[in-house]
């Protein structure tokens, strides 16, 4: 499902990844933990195309992303990739329905199609009596759900969260993780998790450490 060799990037004279190779298969929920500083962030963004690698190469499904126009890159992205990010980056202007919607019609899908689609996530997220309300009418969990339901109404292969637990309780990071679960079990998506959470890592299927931007 991807593959990533000799990924290597540096910032100006720092060198935060040297040489990754990392390989991660579908219907895999993966962990993927170090210290802050240890390249996790900048992996995640490489893997899930929203940086370059100064060397190396990224497949996904077969396709070799990092030789992808811009313009290939974006649409692959929106066909291809879910986020979940830290914080949330929902719009505030618009309702919990009309967030899940954006990136189906940004994709040019059918709008009466993609209003069904995200309806039909917001119920399996347990939020359809929220649809309607704007985030900051939301809780901090019900925020992250609909940031998850917004990364799944592509129906992407593959999920990256970026430490999508870090501004939830214990109790709602747990709901979050095994959700993740229940959405790879129903959906069989492969997901990339960053987090610093050693307890929500230990129940991915695999859990790669980090460490000065080498894989351990």
């Amino acid at each position: 499902m991807i593959q990533g060799k000799n990924i290597t990037k540096k910032f100006g004279e720092l060198s935060v990844l040297q040489g990754v190779d990392i390989s991660i298969a579908a219907g895999e929920v993966v962990s993927l933990v170090g210290p802050s500083g240890s390249g996790k962030s900048t992996l995640l963004h490489i893997l899930g195309t929203l940086d370059r690698p100064d060397l190396g190469s990224v497949e996904i499904q077969g396709t070799e992303v990092t030789k992808l126009s811009r313009n290939e890159l974006a649409a692959f992205r929106n066909r291809s990739i879910g986020f979940v990010f830290q914080f949330h980056h929902l719009l505030p202007e618009f309702s919990a329905l009309e967030n899940v919607c954006i990136p189906g019609w940004l994709g040019k899908r059918s709008k009466t199609e993609v209003k069904r689609e995200a309806a039909a996530l917001l119920e399996l997220m347990g939020l359809s009596s929220r649809a309607d309300h704007r985030p900051n009418q939301l809780s901090g969990g019900e925020q992250q759900r609909v940031a998850v339901a917004r990364a799944l109404i592509n129906k992407p292969a593959v999920i990256f969260a970026d430490e999508p637990t870090g501004n939830l309780d214990t109790t709602t990071a747990g709901e979050l993780h095994r959700l993740f679960f229940d959405l790879r079990d129903q959906f069989k998506q492969t997901f990339l998790i960053v987090t610093h959470n050693e307890e929500l890592a230990a129940l991915s299927d695999r859990c790669l450490r980090i460490r000065d931007g080498h894989l351990m």
